[in-house]
Parts: structure tokens; sequence; C-alpha cells
């Protein structure tokens, strides 16, 4: 067996670096957990935030855009850095600058200074992200190791949305909004300190910025998603609308353009000649798309239907945590003996039937009927899924690629989130308004006189007539979210090929990826 450009040009202290695996994947995890954990850590105190800060309700959904289109755009670029300024390195960078936006934005005063810090936050998420994924590939040999590894990230992957739904609710109950900010602090502090203690640095590559090429798609994809959501706001034919869909479309052809011509892209188009590897970028990109909504959606309707507490709230979610976990415990198992296509396909079975389930919510919906089993079928299949496509994607990848492979895999989850949220949002709008104006015509026939009063000048439906529009509109946004499961299945089973080779790698009988 031959040994890897790492092994060969360790420096004097890898050998004890080397020592701790353990200690190694729990820093790497750690900061994989707190990056994505915060992309759902606010979600719950977005109400106390707003009447905090004074955001009006428009404003108030950039405090999480902000986040995620920073973190999805700028990840490309995250790991391209890892393979040219080492991917150590380049992980503590993103964990300090994530530390600091943190601190900034639990002390902010003003809207502006909330959203400039949650942006700060994205950018130190995608610096540290993609490299975190790329060190487990060059710290763990190709084979079991790296498939456990890859498996405890993946499930940290996968969990970290619905734990951030918890800790959320746990710190905004008991503390304060601040709190869901405040608390990386201690713990990025914690793996910048342990991060060159246990983790060795890796080879480095000489190349260049595709800084052109990070611009673009980080621009294109923020104006596409802007869009969907200005759509749900003011409708398709508004003039901004329409503006934001064209220079969305002008700036990814020239993304695209410019990564077919630059020497060194962010996103090596011939990472996609491999069929199993652009598949899995369109299984992640989908199934993502879904899991935001799922999120975003349910948590709605616990708190704003069923009345639960934030704390209550976050609790919910913990049943798909386990579910997520499970799934990727027994993918990461058996996934060396019978590849990667059953899991595949298998889980986006799973995921589209747990989202037909809750097209079927309306407000006598309780949780054990309505939304527990739903999600759990939910959550085992996106477990399935997620260690999956991880190693589906980073294998047989060159070294000095790693990071851009990584990278790229990361920015479909966390773009196809962005995207399928804005796209939900869209059909939830429009389903509610609908909705809206036919409960307005029961409740004028209904309601009390004290009612009506109370309607004409607040123009806020009280419920049960509100608690119609919202659950109509979830159940209708979830549509599209099947449709998004079914082309997830559909391309693992019609791309998805799995060849002798793969197998071999996922068993440890094949030798490293040549660089």
């Amino acid at each position: 067996m031959t040994t890897s450009p790492l092994i060969q040009h360790q420096k004097p202290g890898a050998a004890r670096r080397e020592g701790h695996p353990g200690i190694a994947l729990t820093v790497i995890a750690a900061c994989q957990l707190m990056v994505v954990l915060d992309a759902t850590i606010v979600n719950i105190a977005l109400p106390h935030i707003q009447e905090s800060l004074k955001f009006s309700t428009t404003d108030l959904t950039w405090v999480v855009s902000a986040y995620t289109l920073t973190f999805g755009g700028l990840l490309l670029l995250g790991g391209r850095a890892g393979d040219i300024l080492g991917r150590r390195r380049v992980f503590m960078t993103g964990i300090l600058v994530f530390t600091l936006a943190s601190l900034l934005g639990g002390l902010a005063q003003e809207p502006w200074q909330l959203l400039a810090a949650r942006a700060l936050q994205g950018v130190g998420g995608a610096i540290a992200s993609p490299t975190s994924l790329a060190l487990i590939t060059t710290t763990f040999p190709e084979g079991p190791e790296r498939n456990r590894a890859f498996g405890v990230f993946a499930a940290v992957s996968a969990g970290g949305g619905a734990i951030g739904l918890l800790a959320g609710g746990m710190l905004t109950e008991w503390l304060d909004w601040r709190w869901v900010l405040f608390v990386n602090v201690p713990i990025g502090v914690l793996i910048a300190v342990l991060a060159p203690m246990y983790i060795s640095e890796s080879e480095r590559h000489p190349g260049r910025f595709d800084i052109a090429g990070a611009l673009t798609s980080t621009a294109g994809m923020a104006s596409l998603v802007y869009g969907f959501i200005r759509a749900a706001e003011e409708g398709w034919r508004d003039g901004l609308t329409i503006g934001s869909f064209a220079a969305a479309v002008v700036l990814l052809l020239a993304f695209g353009y410019i990564e077919s011509r630059a020497k060194e892209p962010i996103t090596p188009l011939r990472m996609f000649a491999d069929r199993n590897r652009s598949g899995t970028y369109v299984i992640m990109l989908s199934l993502a798309a879904a899991m935001f909504g799922m999120f975003f959606f349910i948590v709605l309707f616990v708190q704003n239907v069923l009345r639960y507490t934030p704390i209550e709230a976050g609790l919910a979610f913990l049943p798909v945590t386990v579910a997520i976990v499970t799934g990727a415990g027994l993918s990461q198992r058996f996934l060396p003996v019978l590849g990667p296509k059953p899991f595949m396909l298998g889980g986006s079975t799973l995921v589209a039937l747990g989202l037909a389930w809750q097209t079927l919510i309306t407000p006598d919906s309780s949780y054990a009927g309505g939304v527990l089993g739903p999600m759990l079928l939910f959550g085992f299949g996106m477990g399935l899924n997620f260690v999956t496509l991880t190693l589906t994607a980073v294998s047989g990848v060159a070294p000095h690629e790693a990071g851009a492979a990584s990278g790229l895999l990361n920015a479909t989850q966390q773009v196809g989130g962005s995207l399928g949220l804005s796209i939900l949002t869209t059909v939830f709008g429009t389903a509610s308004r609908e909705e809206g104006e036919k409960q307005v015509r029961l409740f004028m026939a209904e309601a009390s006189p004290e009612q009506k009063a109370e309607f004409a000048r607040t123009q806020q439906l009280p419920a049960p007539w509100s608690h119609e529009v919202l659950a109509h509109g979830i159940a209708t946004a979830f549509i599209p979210a099947i449709a998004m499961a079914v082309l997830a299945l559909a391309t693992a089973a019609v791309v998805i090929r799995v060849r002798k080779s793969d197998l071999d790698a996922l068993a440890g009988t094949a030798g490293p990826a040549g660089g």
C-alpha cells in the first residue's frame, strides 16, 4: 500500500497529533455542528429579535438569509482556499471569523448591525466548513476508518438543524435571544485552541484564487433566491422580481463561462464528468431544498397552531435528530457491502413519503399524528442519504482537489436549502392569500361584533380562521417539496451506477487515490 503525500511531508508534531484521531474528529465535528446549527438556531428566536431590534416582518427574513446566502455562496472559495493555503490554517481562520461575528451579532443594537454580523458569520462558516470535511480526507486513511469519520461528520451535518432548533428554544426561553449568538464564542475559542494541537497541517498546493467565479456564483444565487422571496411578497409581475431573475440568469451564465475558461477554477468542471458525483450533487441539492422547507414550516405550525413555547418547539424536533443519526449509522455500516445506490433510492423514497404525509396537515392535526410520524420518515430517509452522498461526492478525488469537491457538496446543500425555502415560501404565500380570502368571508359571516371590530383595527384574522390559512399554506407548500424529493429519487435510479472499484474503496481494499 503506497504512502500518501500527507504522510511523506509530516512535520515533527504530526505523530503526536495522529495519536489522537478521536480528539481530531471531535474538533472537526464540533466546527461543523456550530456552523450548521447556526442556520437554524435563530429561527425560534426571531419573534424576540423582531421585538428587541424593531425589525419589520419583511426585513426579519434577512436575519436567516444573510447567513445562508454568504455561507452557501462562498463555500466554493473556502474549499479552494484550504487547498492553496493549507487546510488547518484556513480552518482556524474561518473559526475565528465566525466567533468574532457571533460576538458582534450578540452585541448588536441596530438591525443593520445584526444583519452585517450574520453575513460575516456566513463568511466564517464558508471558510471553515469545507476545510473541515477535507481535513477528514487527509486525517483518516480511505476505508472503514474514514467511513466512520464521515459517518460522524454527516450525522452532525444532518442533525445540526434540528439541534439548533432545540438549542435556540432553550437559550431564548431561559436566557435571552442574544445567547443564540453568544453561545458560539466559547465553543469557537476552544476549537481554535485545540486545532493546532491535534490536527496536522495539510500539504499546500500552489494556485490562484478564482475571485471572479466566487463573486458571480454568490451574486447569482443571491439574486435567484431574492427573486423568489420578492415574488412571494409582491407577485411575479413585480419589476424588481423580474429584474432579480434576469440578473441571476446573467450572473450564473457568466459564472459558467468563467469556470470553463479559468486556469484554476473554484469549481473544476471536470468533476462533473463522473456521473456518480454529478448525480450526488443533484440529489443533495434536491433533498436539502425539501429539508430546509420542512424545518421552517413545521416550526411555524407547532408554535402558531399547536401553541408550543420556544423550548417545547425545540424538543418537538428531537425525534427527527434521532431518526437522522439512526439512518446515518445504518448506511455507514452497510455501505461497503451494498454500495450507495440502495441507500439513495430507499432514503429518497422515505423522504418523499414523509413530505406527502405532511400535505395532509390541518389545524386539527396533533403533534403525534400530523407532525411526529412524517418527521420520523423524513429524518430516517435523510440519514440514509447523508453519509452515502458525502462518501460518493469525495470518493476518488485527487488530494489537491478534495477541498473544492467538499466545498461543492456543502454549497449544493446550503444553496439548495436557500433556493428550496424561497420556492416553497412563494407557493405558501400564494396559497395563503387565496385561503385567506375564503376565511375572511367565513369570518365576517360567523364572527362576533367584537371580533369584527378587532379585525378592522389589526387586519389580522384570529384563531381558528388564521389557523386554517396557515395550515392550508403549509400543506400546499409541501407539494413542490415532494417534487424535489422525487427528482432526487429519479436521479438515484437513472444516474447512479455502482462499480466494483467503488465498493473496494469503501471497504478499504483499494489503494489511496492518486493525486
